[in-house]
């Protein structure tokens, strides 16, 4: 019977095979991949128990994906890859708003409501007015920018989260006046944990780390030659500022929410764009 193979010997047998890939971006990746993969695997002497209860998780993962959670991108988050793809993709002008994690929880389609309109719909939590601009680094007004907000309501969940809800809630798309203006009413976000009742959650366990994330409310902004921005704006003096699950916080995203006279709370965001190179940037 013919030894076993040597196991860098089976790695470039994989390369090999890959090697005439027609597509040329897919073939880097896929050759990234496989030394990768198989540099980890000989690192940590990887056991075939531990190779099958890996498999296993990944099962449970795509089980537990479904149309209003995506178990994938919540592992991607925790790793850290999202906020890496994020960051090896959005070099910016200095003086641009800093993106940050899409997350799972954006709705296509949401609502289209007039400024000054309460997107909160029906959500609970604290009243809070969200005023702000949107506009270029040399202070160029973005006319008619669209965008998109989606936050948890006071109990840290979002409206997907929620069965039998017949409507949008805490979300929908508006769009900046002539001058690059915006408002809205909407609830005081609140810090939540992310679904850690699946496979996810089981591995954040077994890390000894935490499910929460900050108090924020998220934003993608869409015009015409400029480029696309997805991004957050965090509560100041949020706990979990430091330890955010997903590692989305960037200190330039955080701002001040002030309680006002009636109890409510009000935020101010000023949003600067990027010029989109190609001048293309997708609209709403």
């Amino acid at each position: 019977m013919p030894s076993l193979p040597e196991p860098h010997a089976i790695t470039r047998e994989v390369l090999d095979r890959l090697a005439n890939t027609p597509d040329e971006r897919l073939r880097r990746i896929m050759t990234s991949l496989v030394e990768h993969l198989h540099a980890f695997a000989r690192d940590v002497q990887l056991t075939e128990a531990e190779w099958f209860e890996g498999i296993r998780f990944l099962t449970r993962t795509g089980h537990a994906t479904n149309e209003s959670r995506q178990e994938f991108i919540l592992l991607s988050d925790t790793l850290g890859l999202s906020m890496l793809t994020v960051a090896l993709n959005h070099d910016r002008t200095p003086g641009c708003t800093e993106a940050t994690v899409f997350g799972p929880f954006h709705v296509e389609g949401a609502p289209e409501l007039p400024l000054g309109a309460d997107v909160a719909q029906g959500a609970q939590g604290l009243a809070c007015a969200v005023t702000g601009t949107v506009r270029g680094v040399d202070g160029t007004p973005v006319a008619g920018a669209v965008i998109d907000v989606w936050q948890a309501d006071a109990e840290g969940l979002y409206d997907v989260q929620r069965d039998g809800l017949e409507q949008h809630q805490a979300r929908a798309v508006l769009r900046a006046d002539a001058q690059g203006r915006f408002h809205f009413r909407t609830v005081l976000p609140v810090p939540y944990a992310i679904p850690d009742d699946g496979p996810v959650g089981d591995l954040l366990k077994a890390t000894g780390r935490h499910p929460w994330r900050p108090a924020h409310l998220h934003f993608r902004v869409q015009a015409p030659g400029w480029r696309t921005l997805i991004t957050h704006v965090f509560r100041r003096y949020d706990p979990y500022l430091e330890s955010d699950a997903v590692f989305g916080v960037r200190p330039s995203l955080v701002a001040d929410w002030p309680q006002q006279a009636d109890g409510s709370h009000a935020v101010s965001v000023d949003i600067v764009l990027d010029r989109d190179p190609a001048g293309t940037a997708a609209s709403a």
